[in-house]
């Protein structure tokens, strides 16, 4: 192993407020959830206590590690692994979407115009989406077919089959629950 200090530096997620808040905090909140919160989000998903648990270990060496060499000088270092969490962990979500948007842009999203549409549905809908998430994906299917359709309409032509990936997005700019879709 080298000498030279240059070694990994974990992010230190322990230090953020968020990390602090859950770890004092959580438990209590899991076991007080069917009586304060059932009633207006729904059932707990046992999801949520998976993915920060998975949060609350990201980037600790003695959770496991690589051990990465570099070719030209021989240094090397240990790189914690990552929760690979998407929405609870900030690190792990922005590499994931900075992952996604280079995977879009060089394999498959084609050289055309493109635009981004936002579906959404009416509030008096909403609490049917919080209550059943599996209609999140009928959601992006409806909007999918919404589209078809009208790109259809427009061009008077019924062969017209456009591309779209969707992305589900449950919150809005308040983090109130507002299910939609970009």
């Amino acid at each position: 192993m080298s000498t030279s200090g240059k070694f990994y530096q974990p992010r230190q997620p322990e230090d953020s407020p968020f990390f602090k808040v859950l770890e004092a905090n959580f438990d209590s909140f899991e076991l007080n959830f069917p009586v304060l919160f059932q009633p207006k989000y729904g059932f707990w998903r046992p999801v949520i206590r998976k993915s920060l648990e998975k949060f609350m270990k990201c980037g600790d060496l003695r959770e496991g590690f690589a051990i990465v060499r570099c070719k030209d000088c021989g240094d090397e270092k240990f790189v914690a692994f990552s929760c690979k969490q998407r929405s609870c962990c900030p690190s792990c979500d922005k590499k994931r979407s900075i992952i996604l948007g280079r995977r879009l842009t060089t394999e498959i999203i084609q050289p055309v115009a493109h635009r981004q549409w936002v579906f959404t549905i009416p509030k008096r809908l909403r609490i049917f989406y919080r209550m059943d998430r599996r209609l999140l994906g009928k959601l992006s299917r409806c909007a999918y077919e919404t589209m078809r359709e009208l790109f259809r309409s427009e061009t008077g032509n019924d062969t017209v089959l456009p591309g779209m990936f969707s992305s589900i997005q449950t919150f809005g700019d308040l983090l109130n629950w507002h299910c939609h879709i970009h």
